[in-house]
């Protein structure tokens, strides 16, 4: 933190650290979250490796990594399915809090939901997390935000409130039935229309292996490809290829 502050660089810490401040759900972690707009993460590398660390652009798309022997940093300035771009909107509504003797501000609950409601791999589905932090943060979240950042994909986000009043029967208050009426009518709306769509799979936006069938074998679409992700074919190629590494 002191070796980016020392760059000038802005950061939010985020990851295990911050759901643990929100929610109070603390666990061990093999790593440190940070996140920084896209523009800064080539000078932060830079920065790092002057201080003596091995700094680099692990993936081209969303993450670099700063080693010190068994420790590390992920820099992150995106999802690693290419949504959730970090930009200027995310620092305005950091928490500031402080950490090892340092005033810093933690990634946003609403930035935090938007991004873990995506990840649903077979060995790593952040659902829990996203119902801790609706539970710890939801009557002051900002929902209107929330509903815009999910935008077209505003399935993912209500599948997740749908799920929270299953897994919180007596605390469904907690999200606001203006939304869950918007979204349910929106529901509905969508399925009176005839769908149009080329036989496009979106589940690679929820997951990076586990619907490589529908693409290689049957054929359809891969939805990052399709101006829904900000990755390349070599992108993908490449994140495809890290799989189990």
């Amino acid at each position: 933190m002191r070796v980016l502050r020392e760059a000038k660089i802005a950061f939010l810490v985020g990851g295990a650290y911050a759901l643990g401040r929100y929610t109070g759900v603390i666990r061990d972690t093999k790593d440190f979250d940070l996140f920084l707009r896209e523009r800064d993460v080539a000078p932060a590398v830079t920065a790092f490796e002057r201080a003596g660390y091995k700094a680099a652009l692990t993936f081209p798309h969303w993450l670099a990594k700063v080693h010190h022997g068994d420790a590390f940093i992920d820099l992150i300035f995106r999802a690693g399915n290419g949504l959730c771009d970090v930009d200027d909107d995310w620092f305005a509504d950091g928490t500031a809090v402080e950490l090892l003797g340092e005033e810093v501000q933690l990634v946003p609950p609403e930035r935090m939901i938007w991004q873990k409601c995506y990840i649903q791999e077979r060995e790593r589905f952040d659902g829990a997390d996203v119902a801790h932090l609706l539970r710890n943060c939801g009557r002051p979240l900002k929902w209107d935000l929330l509903l815009t950042l999910f935008g077209r994909d505003w399935r993912v986000l209500y599948a997740h409130l749908v799920l929270f009043g299953f897994i919180y029967p007596g605390e469904r208050d907690s999200i606001p039935s203006w939304l869950m009426d918007e979204l349910g009518a929106r529901l509905s709306a969508e399925l009176a229309m005839p769908t149009d769509d080329p036989r496009t799979c979106c589940g690679t936006l929820l997951s990076r292996a586990q619907y490589l069938p529908d693409i290689d074998l049957w054929g359809y679409h891969d939805a990052r490809l399709e101006g829904r992700s900000r990755m390349s074919a070599e992108e993908i190629r490449l994140w495809t290829n890290a799989i189990g590494t």
